[in-house]
């Protein structure tokens, strides 16, 4: 599969989702960026705009929905898809992401299909 350089940040603290994503982003020919944290996320960010975001919900200290409304109030960041990524699967997690400022939702544990097709759909930019 040709390079794309395209840029992926995901923010997940738990090592096994992690690697799933990595996996399968690596697999799709985009370079991955790793943040553990809702800290690191906002260090990478600070000088760095990436082309999608898959933001954990759950994370340790700041919340992925407060990172949410922080990236999406951000005029340089407010652009790149923000794919949330949960465990919080009951009714109202979805519209409660999504009224954050996510794009889109992806439950947990992370579908391997759905995850590479939010990838395609989000970082084609029509070239297929």
């Amino acid at each position: 599969m040709p390079k794309t350089d395209k840029k992926v940040l995901c923010v997940e603290d738990n090592p096994v989702n992690m690697l799933l994503v990595s996996r399968i982003v690596e697999a799709e020919g985009h370079q991955l960026i790793r943040a553990t944290d809702a800290s690191a996320a906002e260090a990478i960010l600070a000088d760095t705009v990436p082309d999608i975001i898959l933001l954990d919900i759950n994370l340790p200290g700041k919340s992925g929905l407060e990172l949410a409304r922080e990236f999406k109030g951000d005029d340089r960041l407010a652009p790149v898809p923000l794919i949330a990524t949960t465990a919080q699967v009951l009714v109202g997690d979805r519209e409660r992401c999504l009224e954050a400022g996510c794009d889109d939702y992806l439950p947990k544990p992370l579908d391997i299909r759905k995850l590479r097709e939010v990838l395609r759909t989000y970082l084609s930019n029509g070239v297929a």
